[in-house]
């Protein structure tokens, strides 16, 4: 009992002025000081009592409590506020105020308790600091794995956007690219790393170089699926991606495609049609165990195609194939270049600087061209049935056509003698159906000759006993570039190109 009488007896100055958080009383209706202790003393400087906390306690007005000491007084219910910033004497700190009622006999008061609370924002702060700092690392890896300019096709025109998400979070493995593979055929990639941050960026980098690196051996676009499935459990096991992986062929006027996961391509027909790709073709990238197939959808002249990441259309309140649905609605009425096309669609699904998710988007537009355009773009082709007279048709059809083109001399005899070379390579080492094919644009001759073997030619020395081997050698000395390829019907394709830098 004697040690309860002891504690009774400690008055309530004694007890505030022993703690080391800012305590003040006051009462009435002005909230006139009664007491502050020494912790808020120090801080704000001594005060005189009895005067009204609005002339005497200026740092409280400054803070907004007033009108919550008001609020204390007349529901006698405390309340509370968070780290508010406080100018003291000698230096600036952070303090969480708590006014609680103070009810006796006499009168009602006020009990303003402030707790320093400047190390835990200021650890706060270093945090929220730190992850910013992550996170533009992140952005700044993930904008330097991106390509820094698109490769702009002949027959294409192309636009990409990258927004990275709003949240600290956010940032993750979305890329595209754009690769141009000769013969006029452009490949066309989009994927997505999941995961966050500077690994899920790093990962995303390797496997677009990987991507570069298989689309120069010119494979049908589920082998390069096929590749990087195996590469990516080999980079990290634990992450997943995916990735679609077209090839555009102007000559045919179709987008052949592989999908590892990845949502479907959608595709805006001259008419204004718009229609999605069939289901993905395999599982994501890093899954293993599954053989991936190719898909083919037309894309003609006039007609648009818009490749995409799950960030533009997934959300967390609506299912996926609502979130397509309107996607297609508003890419059928998103007209104008690639690159406002990608502005539009970002603004029709309401991606913010906020969006909690990354973003990519990659538009083609296979366009249609009329009058002296159309004079730049122009095919010709013939079919070879071998025999002797092959060669000597074939260089005639060459001749006529590039003439009818109108090409200087030199250009006109270059092409004929590099069609001559290419059929004959076909004619000795290759079996039917052949084909010539002769194609320009507006910076480049294409010569291409296809046949039912599917041995590729490698250029190789030719000795000066042989009576053969200098053809692919003389073709790649004569173009700008050269190459082959296998074609799906089991046979090759061999191409070279003359660039045509001050036109015809």
């Amino acid at each position: 009992m004697g040690v309860t009488r002891s504690i009774d007896a400690i008055s309530v100055h004694d007890l505030l002025g022993q703690v080391p958080a800012l305590a003040a009383v006051v009462y009435g209706a002005d909230h006139r000081i009664a007491y502050v202790n020494d912790a808020y003393a120090q801080v704000f400087g001594p005060r005189t009592p009895g005067a009204p906390a609005r002339t005497a306690l200026p740092e409280l007005d400054e803070l907004g409590l007033l009108p919550l000491m008001d609020q204390v007084l007349r529901s006698g219910r405390p309340r509370t506020v968070k780290s508010r910033r406080v100018q003291g004497r000698s230096r600036t700190g952070y303090y969480t105020f708590t006014c609680t009622p103070i009810t006796t006999t006499e009168a009602a008061g006020v009990l303003i308790f402030a707790a320093d609370v400047t190390d835990q924002v200021e650890s706060a702060e270093r945090l929220r600091s730190s992850e910013r700092r992550q996170r533009e690392a992140a952005v700044t890896l993930q904008r330097s794995l991106l390509p820094q300019e698109l490769e702009q096709p002949d027959d294409l025109r192309v636009a990409a956007t990258y927004q990275p998400g709003g949240t600290d979070a956010a940032v993750g493995g979305d890329w595209y690219d754009v690769i141009t593979l000769g013969a006029g055929r452009t490949a066309l990639v989009i994927g997505d790393v999941m995961g966050r941050g500077v690994r899920a960026a790093a990962v995303m980098g390797q496997l677009r170089t990987a991507v570069r690196a298989y689309a120069r051996l010119d494979l049908p676009p589920h082998e390069v699926l096929q590749l990087l499935d195996g590469l990516a459990s080999e980079i990290d096991a634990s992450q997943i991606a995916t990735c679609v992986y077209a090839v555009h062929d102007p000559s045919e006027g179709r987008l052949n495609y592989a999908s590892a996961g990845h949502l479907p391509i959608l595709v805006r027909d001259a008419d204004g049609t718009v229609h999605a790709t069939a289901e993905p073709t395999g599982p994501p990238l890093g899954t293993g165990g599954w053989m991936h197939t190719s898909g083919s959808v037309p894309l003609e002249q006039g007609a648009t195609a818009v490749l995409y990441t799950d960030g533009l259309v997934e959300r967390r309140d609506a299912d996926i194939d609502d979130s397509i649905a309107a996607l297609e609605r508003a890419f059928a009425g998103a007209t104008g270049s690639p690159q406002v096309i990608c502005d539009r669609l970002l603004r029709a699904m309401r991606i913010t600087a906020e969006h909690d998710d990354d973003v990519a988007v990659l538009v083609l537009q296979h366009p249609a061209r009329t009058g002296h355009e159309a004079e730049l773009f122009r095919g010709a082709s013939l079919d070879l049935l071998g025999g002797t007279e092959a060669a000597p048709r074939a260089r005639a059809f060459a001749s006529g056509v590039l003439a009818s083109w109108r090409f200087p001399t030199e250009l006109h005899d270059l092409g004929v003698l590099a069609a001559s070379e290419l059929v004959a390579n076909s004619l000795q080492h290759g079996t039917p159906p052949m084909r010539l094919r002769l194609r320009r644009t507006d910076r480049r001759l294409t010569i291409e000759v296809t046949d039912g073997d599917d041995h590729l030619p490698r250029r190789r020395r030719a000795e000066p006993v042989d009576e053969a081997g200098r053809g692919i050698s003389i073709v790649a000395t004569i173009a700008s570039t050269w190459g082959s390829r296998r074609t799906p019907g089991g046979g090759k394709a061999v191409w070279c190109e003359f660039a045509l830098p001050d036109g015809p």
